[in-house]
């Protein structure tokens, strides 16, 4: 078996594949931009098994400090034990982290992670009195979605000037329709019309809509209508119920669909 056959699929659209290779091989610091679902995380975890190195996810939310992400003291059997978080365990193993949505986590959280993302590359544990040099295969990988944020929820310019970035959004047709019929094994022929739906709805972004159809959301739907759910069904608990709650834009939608598929 090749060995690209063990990996997770990931179609590439462009050269992130050649940047994240370059940026490990040089031990600097990734910032992955684009809407959700349209393959960051996929990515990530693509890059991390065809290098060959551990991957530590953390899904960051309001309440994640720096504490989640570096360690704390626990009491184990009567004991005060200091129990590594992922950001320590990457660094200790020469891992890639990888921070999802990282604008959502505290503010204190990005200020952990500057002495990572310059020339020295060193995780200080003040509560342990360790000071961390990060090894060669240690890679910090962080995303954010740009269109949800506001200006309470964005990173400092003296944040983002720490990382190489490369922005994602959702293939174009000719790529989308593979990826979603590998994913799903739907036959490309009906994923033609869905991917074409996806994009009429995409283009509804900003007016009606937060967010469009991602590419997930388009292989949740191929799925259920690969396992003989009737497409109308599918397409709506797919590709129209997650869009919104409200049931003006919901019936707007629905014609949006009819129109596209005919």
């Amino acid at each position: 078996m090749p060995l690209d056959a063990a990996l997770p699929f990931y179609q590439p659209v462009a050269d992130e594949v050649a940047l994240f290779e370059h940026a490990f091989q040089h031990r600097l610091p990734l910032l992955l931009k684009g809407p959700t679902g349209c393959g960051k995380t996929r990515f990530v975890t693509h890059m991390a098994a065809k290098l060959g190195r551990p991957l530590h996810t953390v899904s960051c939310h309001d309440d994640l400090t720096a504490a989640d992400l570096t360690g704390r003291y626990l009491l184990k059997g009567g004991d005060t034990v200091w129990t590594d978080g992922p950001l320590t365990r990457a660094v200790r193993e020469g891992a890639i982290c990888y921070l999802d949505e990282v604008v959502e986590a505290r503010k204190d959280v990005t200020v952990v992670l500057h002495p990572l993302t310059d020339d020295r590359r060193i995780l200080p544990l003040e509560r342990t009195g360790e000071t961390l040099e990060a090894p060669p295969d240690f890679m910090l990988v962080v995303s954010y979605n740009p269109g949800y944020q506001n200006i309470l929820k964005t990173l400092k310019p003296s944040t983002r000037q720490r990382f190489l970035a490369v922005e994602f959004d959702f293939p174009k047709p000719e790529l989308e329709i593979p990826i979603v019929a590998t994913e799903s094994g739907l036959p490309e022929s009906r994923v033609v019309p869905l991917v074409r739906l996806a994009n009429a709805l995409r283009a509804l972004k900003g007016q009606d809509l937060e967010e469009g159809v991602s590419t997930r959301l388009l292989i949740y739907c191929a799925t259920l209508i690969r396992s003989g759910m009737k497409p109308e069904r599918a397409i709506r608990a797919a590709l129209i119920e997650p869009l919104t709650d409200d049931p003006d834009i919901r019936a707007g939608l629905l014609r949006v669909a009819d129109v596209t598929l005919g």
